[in-house]
């Protein structure tokens, strides 16, 4: 026996939403537009309707109309971070040259605004979305698929075969900047992370534990620091409970991006511990204010405007694709920067590095 099937997902509109939540279109409406007017219960029981038939509001008719988009979604973690600043320069920069918008969106690092955030690009009927997700289940990428809109991750690698990302090898990053301290001299380090959903967080620790497994030591040879926020506000957190923990500190601090180790650098300052004679430091990213630090930070670099555009580049040529699109998993390798904050009094500048 074949049963009755939901109505497919794009003719799906608010008569059968109201038919669906036994409510008028108008009651539909104002649950779209003006929530504020309908009891919570009646809410409620719409916004079940609309989970349950795959309703997305047509935000922009009249490109649907003409049958094409001329804008691209962008959504990152976090927009004050300038990493991703500079890679929404490569993203723009590239859309415009043939022709498109971008929509800029954040998630703030959170899954639930990152859905409710693709949602609407959905309802602008964006042509495709560039992502870097949360989380690694890749939900919100199959969401967007499933209603035939190109996602291509970035920042983030995918091991799907029939997706395109594009990407840095966080894993390596890690290596290289826990081998630089251990170069320098260091033998106890604190590693100060973010949150564990982040995959970017997860290479970078597995980086750092490989480069002190090649040292000969043990994980108890580094104590790990983890905050809810990649920014320098977590950072300064770290620092005072590192500080409150007793002496004696590491000997370095290894930081999961540049905002976390300018938040750690301050507060040590201010304690007057000196950077790098007493606690060597370093970062990832290499963001703009990372060389104009009180202490110059050694950070391990990745190619911002450049993930930007090709990931722009691998976007639109699947959008315009005719049936020749090969997907691509583009992956980068990282470069290690060195400055003042890991040039430990102990071992001196650590050589064959690159140093500005």
């Amino acid at each position: 026996m074949t049963g009755r099937s939901a109505p497919p997902r794009r003719t799906v509109g608010i008569k059968q939403v109201a038919a669906h939540a036994g409510v008028s279109p108008g009651t539909v409406s104002n649950v779209l537009n003006r929530p504020e007017r309908v009891a919570e219960a009646t809410r409620a029981r719409v916004e079940q309707a609309i989970r349950d038939l795959g309703f997305v509001r047509n935000g922009s008719a009249s490109t649907l109309r003409a049958g094409h988009s001329s804008t691209i979604g962008l959504m990152v973690l976090d927009l004050a971070n300038p990493f991703f600043t500079d890679v929404a320069r490569g993203v723009e920069d590239t859309a415009s040259e043939r022709g498109y918008a971008v929509i800029l969106s954040s998630s703030g690092e959170s899954d639930e605004r990152e859905l409710r955030n693709l949602r609407v690009f959905a309802e602008q009927r964006v042509r495709g979305v560039l992502l870097t997700p949360v989380g690694d289940d890749g939900e919100a990428a199959d969401r967007l698929s499933e209603r035939g809109v190109p996602v291509v991750l970035l920042d983030h690698p995918t091991p799907r075969a029939n997706q395109c990302s594009v990407a840095v090898d966080d894993v390596a990053g890690g290596e290289l900047a826990v081998r630089e301290l251990l170069d320098a001299g260091a033998r106890t380090l604190a590693l100060v992370t973010g949150p564990a959903v982040l995959r970017q967080c997860v290479d970078r620790r597995k980086g750092a534990l490989r480069a002190l497994r090649a040292a000969g030591l043990g994980r108890d040879a580094m104590r790990e620091v983890a905050v809810g926020a990649m920014n320098a506000r977590s950072g300064q957190e770290a620092a005072r409970r590192l500080l409150e923990a007793g002496p004696p500190l590491p000997d370095a601090i290894f930081c999961a991006n540049d905002l976390l180790a300018l938040g750690v650098l301050r507060v040590l300052l201010q304690a007057g511990i000196k950077v790098p004679d007493d606690v060597a430091l370093i970062g990832y990213d290499d963001i703009e204010f990372s060389a104009a630090a009180a202490v110059p930070l050694s950070s391990v670099r990745q190619p911002t405007y450049q993930l930007g555009r090709i990931a722009t580049e691998l976007l639109l040529e699947e959008c315009d694709d005719s049936g020749g699109h090969a997907h691509q998993q583009v992956m980068f390798q990282p470069e290690l920067v060195v400055r003042e904050s890991s040039r430990s009094a102990l071992g001196g500048p650590a050589l064959g590095r690159k140093a500005l």
